[in-house]
């Protein structure tokens, strides 16, 4: 089992390094060709910010599909199944649209057929849902038309729910990421665990995913100096959803029943795979909800169900009083939770120590969201370790140094302008207008 662990872990060092590498020069390349969109009220950003991130993805992806070819037991992935060719013409496709309207701004119904079509030009070649688990009933087979829908309503879902979280500096590739390793875990483990090679597909796509957001990443967090756009984020959802299809629809349930003892322990043991896609949509529970919030808030307004808002779950995050990164690690945290833990509890499903540390972990969740509602004060021996802030006297020194500003100029100190909206000068950005003496050191409002 050592090496094709090994040959994963280079499969995924490889794409990384390929992504990493490629950024840059698309970063250039995107300022070059004008792919930097005005800032619009819903940014966070405050200075136009190059996109086309997808095009360095993409390169990752084909790097690590052909690495993993080359590879002695990777290689039997290619030979075995078409599905990583299929999962090629699909995220080609699908990342040309993306490009396109990074650049030109695509219509939204251009884009919602690009995904049908992409996810059509999958199921032709054989990626698609076989059949469907059903506890007590067992695994009903599926019609082609039934296979086809599914399939092609799974990818669609999916690639929207992650373009709509797209929306922080980091958010959308950390959080894909996370559900990428869930997803490793599981699939390796049906793979090398109990044998079942139909796996192998899903646990390729899930390292090659990984590599890609890692390699995306560093240019990525906040302050981003570039985003993916809809040809990475398009393009991330898509080899999920295509991870997703591989691991459910096409891998019998049955078949687990030889490894653990019996219909009923394998229930009992598996139970993600015995009710129907509930693992990859409990990885991408969060992106999940804010697609459906984001349809439901947009339709009762009588607006569009693609009309840009204000209204994203990291929206609301920023106005409870969340800092940047702070918004997006909660993000992860939650996501990772809720990955995580589906994948703990398909393993040990018996055990009450995984359900009381998932509810133990919400409450801290809980807690950290609820963090922005109280200011809380060091006691004074420790006031010296913490920002102003949270000390007793941070307002006495703050009154004690203007007034010594007063002494020293002999009138009174100018007051502190805050950054207006849309206006850089944050994070080195460059300010437009005249700077003021004092500069403000608070964190400027979202302009979300």
């Amino acid at each position: 089992m050592g090496q094709p662990v090994r040959e994963y872990l280079l499969t995924l060092c490889v794409t990384v390094a390929v992504t990493y590498l490629l950024t840059g020069p698309v970063r250039k390349f995107a300022i070059a060709a004008g792919a930097m969109p005005e800032i619009r009220a819903r940014d966070v950003h405050r200075e136009p910010t190059p996109r086309l991130g997808g095009i360095a993805m993409f390169g990752g992806l084909c790097a690590g599909l052909l690495v993993a070819d080359h590879l002695r037991n990777l290689n039997g992935v290619f030979e075995l199944s078409n599905e990583p060719r299929a999962l090629l013409s699909g995220a080609a496709l699908i990342w040309l649209v993306g490009v396109l309207d990074d650049k030109f701004e695509l219509d939204a119904l251009i884009k919602l057929g690009a995904q049908m079509i992409s996810a059509g030009v999958m199921v032709i070649q054989g990626l698609t849902i076989l059949w469907i688990p059903v506890p007590g009933i067992g695994t009903v087979s599926l019609t082609q038309w039934q296979g086809n829908l599914l399939t092609v309503a799974l990818v669609v879902i999916t690639i929207n729910a992650v373009n709509f979280v797209d929306g922080l500096d980091g958010l959308a590739a950390g959080m894909v990421c996370i559900a990428a390793a869930a997803f490793f875990l599981y699939s390796y483990r049906l793979w090398f665990g109990y044998g079942i090679e139909q796996a192998a597909p899903a646990t390729l796509f899930a390292a090659i995913l990984m590599g890609m957001c890692l390699g995306f990443l560093p240019h990525n967090m906040h302050p981003a100096r570039i985003f993916m756009g809809d040809s990475g984020s398009m393009l991330i959802g898509l080899v999920l959803a295509a991870s997703a299809i591989s691991i459910t629809g096409q891998v019998d349930p049955d078949a687990m029943a030889l490894f653990a003892g019996g219909e009923r322990n394998a229930t009992r043991a598996m139970l993600p795979v015995f009710i129907p896609l509930l693992l990859p949509l409990t990885i991408i529970a969060i992106p999940m909800a804010d697609l459906i919030l984001a349809i439901v808030r947009r339709t009762w307004k009588g607006q569009s169900p693609f009309a840009a808002d204000r209204g994203h779950l990291h929206h609301r995050l920023l106005e409870l009083g969340h800092s940047h990164s702070r918004a997006v690690l909660i993000m992860y945290f939650w996501s990772g939770l809720i990955a995580f833990g589906a994948v703990a509890y398909s393993v040990h499903s018996g055990s009450m120590w995984i359900v009381l540390a998932i509810a133990a972990l919400s409450a801290l969740g809980l807690s950290l969201l609820l963090l922005p509602r109280f200011t809380p004060r060091a006691p004074r021996w420790a006031e010296g370790l913490v920002p102003p802030r949270y000390r007793h006297a941070g307002r006495l020194a703050e009154a004690a140094a203007e007034a010594a500003a007063w002494d020293a100029t002999g009138r009174e100190p100018e007051p502190v302008r805050p950054i207006a909206a849309g206006v850089s000068g944050v994070n080195g950005a460059t300010a437009v207008g005249p700077r003021s003496r004092f500069p403000d050191r608070r964190k400027a409002d979202s302009t979300r």
